[in-house]
């Protein structure tokens, strides 16, 4: 099982080490077989999905995945 993460400003995947440095602005990402096709939005801080509006609001803490 490969456990990514991802910066919630470049939206680059970023080391375990500098996750571990910036944690509110980095996802951990679990990669899986039923990942769906449309839009979503994650919050850097708590990890959860969010509003296309929250994500707006919140550029860099938020990351966008299958965009």
């Amino acid at each position: 099982m490969i456990i990514a993460n991802r910066s919630a400003r470049t939206g680059r995947y970023v080391s375990n080490a500098t996750a571990a440095r910036h944690p509110r602005t980095t996802v951990r990402e679990k990669p899986g077989p039923n990942q769906s096709s449309s839009t979503a939005y994650r919050s850097a801080t708590t990890g959860r999905y969010v509003t296309a509006r929250t994500a707006r609001n919140n550029p860099n803490g938020t990351v966008t995945e299958n965009g």
